[in-house]
């Protein structure tokens, strides 16, 4: 484990001390590391994806205060000049929710409430439950498979396909893009951006074939939805489509990946879901807590200088916000370590918390669902086809996700 030195307990409105994180620690074991500075302090200075500083929060109810407090903004207009921002995007694809506050936060908002009803989500869920089986049936006959290739990766972007609109002909390797983004090649430095502009192309001409020839899905909703005289702007309907791909695909592949890794890797779990497969609702929730597929908020700037913790933080500086940290708090959560698919798990802050919850939870939590219960009731004997040990991560801060899930049926 990273050798993360104790800090002393910081006086209300004082600096932390700077235990310097580096990305690398993190990306080799979150949570004991996690574990190390909750215990050593709420707040530590760290470096982030880029190699720049930012603050990171580590303790359940600072996190969760953090979530509800204005001054944190997600703009990027508050960031003091040369600090950390995260993801680098074009204009036409940052005018999205995650880079918002109110007012335009609370407008956008509103409008695509209006289009991604539950009724539309409701809807997706027998096909939901057609494209888990048909995944399913075509690994059957092997006897093994790799379950983020051939399941838990395919089911996310057949449904944000299908939810979008994007006719079979035209579904590209969305994986290949997000990956990209998410947790980038250092080898291929290029690859991001190529991604971006593939993304660009791909959301201009799908946008303009929704405006010409409207259909039943969430796009062309979202193209004609209105807000009194309001429409959403170009750049503000594509930066929607991307987030809508990047969010509805990238958490939700991990969500299943990890949560399926989490039952195999507690067969007691596994069997006590086996024999009460009422229990699968909260169990989904205490596996998002578990291990979910973010460790880190998205960043915010302070728009004055903040007192998280008892630890002063500057304006303009950027805060992580530990969701690994805080899910693994027993302040919160007694023994958090233990998976136990009957706790309480309620509360977690997997899918955001206040005005920024997560439109397209129900969406997931639904998909979760209906993956594991199909891949139990199908597979009886489920087990791993490597031992833990082997199973390689994801090289990324910003999510956690498995590279591949080889098991045995």
């Amino acid at each position: 484990m990273p050798n993360v030195p104790p800090a002393p307990a910081p006086s209300p409105s004082t600096a932390a001390p700077h235990s310097l994180v580096v990305p690398e620690e993190l990306k080799a074991d979150p949570y004991g590391v996690y574990a190390r500075l909750r215990e050593a302090g709420p707040v530590h200075r760290i470096k982030g994806t880029d190699g720049l500083p930012a603050w990171l929060v580590t303790r359940y109810e600072d996190v969760r205060a953090a979530f509800a407090d204005p001054r944190l903004s997600l703009d990027k207009r508050h960031a003091a000049p040369g600090g950390y921002q995260g993801l680098a995007l074009p204009p036409a694809l940052d005018a999205n929710l995650l880079n918002m506050d109110p007012p335009d936060h609370t407008r956008i908002r509103r409008m695509v409430a209006r289009a991604f009803t539950p009724r539309r989500v409701a809807g997706l869920r027998e096909p939901v439950r057609r494209t888990a089986d048909a995944l399913l049936d075509a690994v059957e006959p092997h006897g093994h498979a790799d379950l983020i290739a051939a399941y838990a990766g395919p089911l996310p972007i057949t449904v944000i396909c299908d939810l979008l609109g994007v006719p079979p002909q035209d579904r590209r390797d969305f994986r290949s893009w997000t990956d990209a983004l998410i947790a980038p090649d250092p080898t291929q430095p290029g690859k991001a951006k190529e991604a971006v502009r593939t993304m660009l192309g791909f959301f201009t001409g799908l946008i303009a074939d929704k405006r010409a020839a409207p259909a039943d899905d969430l796009l062309s909703a979202l193209i004609a939805v209105r807000d009194d005289e309001d429409r959403l702007s170009e750049d503000e309907l594509m930066s929607l489509a991307f987030l809508i791909l990047i969010a509805g695909y990238e958490n939700t592949v991990h969500l299943i990946g990890n949560a399926t890794l989490s039952l195999l890797s507690h067969p007691e779990q596994l069997a006590a879901l086996r024999a009460e497969p009422a229990l699968l609702g909260g169990a989904v929730e205490e596996l998002a807590r578990y291990d979910g597929p973010a460790p880190l908020a998205i960043r915010r700037f302070p728009t004055e200088d903040v007192v998280i913790g008892g630890v002063t933080v500057p304006a303009g500086e950027t805060v992580l916000l530990s969701l690994a940290g805080a899910h693994r708090d027993p302040a919160r959560f007694p023994e958090p370590d233990r998976l136990d698919i009957t706790r309480d798990a309620t509360g977690h802050l997997a899918l955001g918390h206040g005005i920024h919850y997560c439109l397209g939870a129900p969406l997931a939590r639904m998909e979760t669902e209906i993956a594991l219960a199909a891949l139990i009731d199908r597979f009886p004997r489920l087990a791993l086809d490597v031992a833990p040990e082997e199973l390689s991560w994801r090289p990324s801060m910003r999510s956690r996700g498995l590279r591949g899930l080889p098991v045995r049926f």
